[in-house]
């Protein structure tokens, strides 16, 4: 299967932007989707629509077997034991904010610390001030190096009896750092404290295996994994997921209600109260089905490679300063130009038929680590080509051209 054949795929890539074909490199803010997964979406509704687990005819026997489906093909595309230590929500958001409120929130006291680096996405840095600020606890930040790896030896001097818990990005959605997750895993078990893993910008580009890696939670968002916006996983070890309390209340997370008290569903029911987004897992299941179809090595190596054309390309542009350049990255590039705005350049770009993020990335204390207010993001998946770079490359000229 070639890369062109791959993306015709993906109805979207055929678009033209102001009349100039589409260039998509804001992968990491959002993937595109194959065809596969708008037909799931679309035959949902069409053939299968019901509410799941609350009725018995048909529909709702086939809604449910499906949306089960998607918890089984999750838990199998991240090497969890067992489909139910899945908890499916909205995306990595909501599954930190569960994590934050069903499990740390009981356990945090004053003088007790939460641990993230300054590599973080704000959802995994938000949540746990707010707990920290009704607790009394402290959030301690660890370092990184000028290159955008994480300083390891700042970090583990910084955990010590009072941690709690340590929330770490699996890759940056900036600098596309790539942490050494396992070998984290290996020291927090060691003494005792609990890991979370934010793996929403590293399922799209490598193989994760939660059993393997070690950590207690690990969590990810769909829409970044080519399937539906509004989806998610949180995986964790089962004794933790057993002793979570819930978090949300309502409908189907429930053994028997009454005014007199209420039992509740063991994982993962207790935790997806409501009707969910069952369109959007069945989408889901497909992305994942699809992924699983390729050869995951080969297109790693070719966004690999993408990545190391894009960047050498831009190395050669006056002015450009990279920010984030680790040995250990996928194919993201952020970076600012002497004399040009971020957002400047992304409107100007727009107009070539280029799709860039510009800003703070909700990333802003990454941002304040190196000085800069704004960055402009290059994000590739394997569906980009060579051409493209190149393509980008010659359009970005032109835009700093523009600019003066």
């Amino acid at each position: 299967m070639t890369i062109e054949a791959l993306r015709d795929d993906f109805p979207i890539l055929r678009r033209e932007i102001h009349g100039k074909p589409l260039i998509y490199f804001d992968n990491a803010n959002t993937a595109q989707k194959p065809a596969v997964v708008i037909e799931a979406v679309d035959s949902f509704y069409r053939q299968h629509n019901a509410n799941v687990a609350r009725a018995v005819h048909t529909l709702s026997e086939e809604a449910t077997t499906l949306y089960e489906q998607s918890r089984e093909r999750i838990a199998g595309f991240i090497g969890a034991a067992s489909a139910q230590d899945v908890v499916l929500t909205s995306g990595t958001t909501m599954a930190i904010n569960l994590v934050a409120h069903s499990w740390l929130a009981p356990r945090l006291k004053a003088g007790d610390e939460v641990v993230v680096s300054q590599m973080e996405h704000h959802a995994n840095i938000v949540p746990w001030q707010l707990l920290c600020e009704r607790s009394g606890a402290v959030l301690r930040v660890a370092p990184i190096h000028d290159d955008g790896s994480l300083d390891l030896e700042a970090l583990y001097g910084l955990l010590n009896e009072r941690t709690q818990l340590l929330a770490l990005v699996h890759v940056s959605n900036v600098l596309g750092t790539v942490n050494p997750i396992a070998a984290i895993a290996e020291h927090t078990r060691t003494r005792g404290i609990a890991l979370l893993v934010d793996g929403s910008q590293a399922v799209p580009h490598m193989p994760v295996n939660v059993s393997e890696l070690g950590c207690d939670f690990y969590v990810f968002t769909g829409h970044k994994l080519f399937g539906p916006t509004g989806t998610g996983a949180l995986w964790a070890r089962r004794e933790l997921l057993e002793a979570m309390p819930p978090w949300i209340g309502g409908g189907e997370m429930i053994e028997s209600v009454s005014f007199d008290g209420t039992v509740y569903a063991p994982p993962p029911r207790r935790f997806e109260a409501g009707t969910p987004n069952i369109a959007g897992f069945v989408g889901l299941a497909a992305a994942i089905a699809y992924l699983q179809a390729q050869d995951l090595a080969a297109l790693a190596a070719h966004e690999q490679a993408l990545g190391a054309r894009l960047r050498a390309g831009l190395a050669a542009v006056p002015g450009l300063r990279f920010i984030g350049s680790a040995r250990d990255r996928v194919a993201v590039a952020s970076f600012v130009i002497d004399g040009a705005h971020a957002t400047d350049l992304a409107v100007l770009l727009d107009l070539e038929g280029v799709a860039v993020r510009s800003g703070q990335h909700c990333a802003h204390p990454l941002m304040q680590r190196f000085g800069v207010n704004a960055t402009l993001r290059a994000s590739l998946a394997f569906y980009n080509t060579a051409d493209e770079v190149d393509r980008f490359l010659v359009a970005l000229a032109k835009a700093r051209g523009m600019l003066g």
